[in-house]
């Protein structure tokens, strides 16, 4: 999609939620993109754009004002019997902003729709900080109790929950972070929250 429309001066940028860059770095290679691909092991932008699952898309425009608040968006069909997400729905609505700007939302109507953490959310993103900051610094046995507590803080926030498992040297695809899911989706949660058109 980036080499079909940079043209128009659309870009993407991507970035990966990791612990390391060496966990990421062939899966990165092995796709050779043309855009921007970062690496985010201290999951500022999820952070910043209160992303609390992956993928997530943010649109931002040219003035640098977001006009599409995050995401779930894929570019294949790959999994769609596991989310059930249309991917061609959102590459079409990206290709009609990035060809004619229609599909934007106004300032008021983003602001809106994107999601605000509440005070245990926040809560919860700083202990998942603490947390990685004493497992990368050796105190692996006193990082557990803040991953966990974060975890309570926003069950909702996978980017936290699935995203403590490597650091803590657990499989993020295997058993616990299935078992996870089927407990969440199980209480009559989303996995994935999407945007209403």
């Amino acid at each position: 999609m980036h080499a079909e429309l940079e043209h128009l001066g659309f870009s993407i940028v991507t970035v990966a939620l990791e612990k390391d860059p060496e966990d990421v770095r062939p899966f990165i290679e092995r796709a050779a993109p043309t855009h921007p691909s970062l690496i985010d092991t201290d999951w500022v932008v999820a952070d910043l754009y209160n992303a609390v699952n992956v993928p997530s898309v943010v649109w931002i425009d040219e003035e640098g004002r977001i006009v599409r608040p995050n995401d779930a968006v894929f570019v294949t069909g790959t999994w769609t019997r596991a989310h059930g997400v249309d991917h061609e729905r959102h590459l079409r609505r990206i290709r009609r902003w990035a060809t004619t700007g229609e599909g934007a939302m106004t300032a008021e109507e983003a602001a809106r729709r994107q999601p605000v953490p509440d005070a245990d959310h926040q809560q919860a993103r700083a202990e998942f900080g603490l947390a990685q900051w004493l497992a990368r610094n050796g105190h692996a046995d006193r990082a557990e109790a803040h991953f966990a507590r974060a975890g309570e803080l926003a069950p909702h926030d996978f980017t936290i929950r699935r995203g403590s498992l490597p650091i803590r040297g657990i499989d993020s695809r295997g058993d616990e972070f299935r078992e996870m899911v089927v407990d969440w989706v199980g209480k009559g949660n989303p996995y994935y929250e999407l945007l209403e058109d």
